[in-house]
């Protein structure tokens, strides 16, 4: 039979009451008071009943979090921070993948207005098809990403500083004819896709170069398999540029293995930077030159600003735009 407040109470030797103390956090209790139900809860296999918490108090101690794709580097490291900050914070998190379909960020916020989570942390790629183009009823929610919805508290990286940043490095380098390697699609252009490709535009007119249009490579997807399929494609019809600018190392990591595959030295011959910072990025063949930010900072500042809104929905709308950074390794040479 499962162990109840009760049980764990009557071992401890305390009040149910103390027990609710300890396990829901937020009231001081002495240690060695604390030290006895905690005790008790590991003796008894004590676990907490949220769903009876949640007809108490109107929350479930559940949110969600959804991103367009779970199996790169990048997801698989933010998905990481939410799960350990928000575990610290006494929530569970649900993972969900989009795969940019739009419907499935409606059925997230329709079980969020159902209350089976208490909030969501939303990764939208286009503000157009999302859910997020209205407010109207719309659950306590945060989205992560450069969609920028005004009406929407937001964490994001200001990708078109970051890409501006990034070019400027290159062309300071001596590099002219820079490709960008998941340039925005006429058919679908993705709000960092755009950002990106706005930046490096920025950089290039600053220093009084033209956009050449035939040195952007959109892509029918951001993976690594994708990007070497398409960028070797790309080789076949165009001369070899001085670099390559991948909007994310996922992406570089494909450009890498097509110029390796054919004799293409880098930096030596083209230079690649990536976006991300990613764990293996600094285990890429060159180390690969990237743009870095933290990503526990960037889901710990999601979670703040969750929980603030769970707490008040009527809490003015904030925007937190987390510090990036270029991270130099070997990819990059002078020209």
């Amino acid at each position: 039979m499962r162990a109840t407040v009760r049980d764990v109470a009557a071992l401890a030797g305390v009040s149910p009451k103390t027990v609710s103390n300890v396990v829901n956090g937020g009231v001081v209790v002495r240690p060695e008071t604390r030290a006895r139900v905690e005790a008790a809860v590991a003796e008894l296999a004590y676990v907490p009943n949220f769903s009876a918490r949640g007809l108490r108090n109107g929350r479930t101690g559940a949110i969600a979090l959804t991103l367009p794709e779970l199996s790169s580097a990048y997801s698989a490291d933010v998905a990481r921070w939410f799960v350990e900050l928000a575990h610290d914070r006494g929530l569970v998190v649900q993972l969900e993948q989009t795969a940019e379909d739009p419907e499935r960020e409606r059925e997230l916020v329709s079980r969020a207005r159902a209350h089976l989570v208490d909030g969501l942390v939303l990764n939208p790629v286009s503000l157009s098809a999302s859910t997020l183009a209205t407010t109207e009823g719309l659950p306590p929610t945060v989205v992560i990403g450069e969609v920028e919805p005004e009406h929407v508290d937001q964490v994001h990286v200001d990708s078109r500083a970051a890409a501006r940043e990034v070019t400027g490095m290159l062309l300071d380098r001596g590099h002219r004819r820079i490709a960008i390697v998941g340039a925005a699609r006429q058919d679908s252009v993705t709000a960092t896709a755009r950002l990106r490709q706005l930046g490096y535009e920025d950089a290039l007119r600053a220093t009084g170069l033209r956009v050449d249009p035939a040195l952007r490579v959109p892509l029918p997807e951001w993976t690594t398999a994708s990007a070497a399929r398409t960028f070797a494609d790309w080789l076949d019809h165009h001369p070899l540029p001085d670099a390559v600018f991948a909007f994310t190392d996922s992406i570089a990591f494909g450009v890498l293995h097509v110029l390796a595959a054919r004799g293409v030295r880098v930096p030596e011959q083209v230079s690649v930077v990536g976006f991300d910072d990613v764990d293996q990025a600094s285990f890429a063949i060159p180390a690969l030159t990237t743009v870095s930010f933290d990503r526990r900072d960037f889901a710990g500042a999601a979670l703040d600003l969750l929980e603030r809104r769970i707490s008040d929905r009527d809490a003015p709308v904030q925007t937190v735009v987390v510090p990036h950074r270029i991270v130099e390794r070997a990819s990059v040479a002078a020209r």
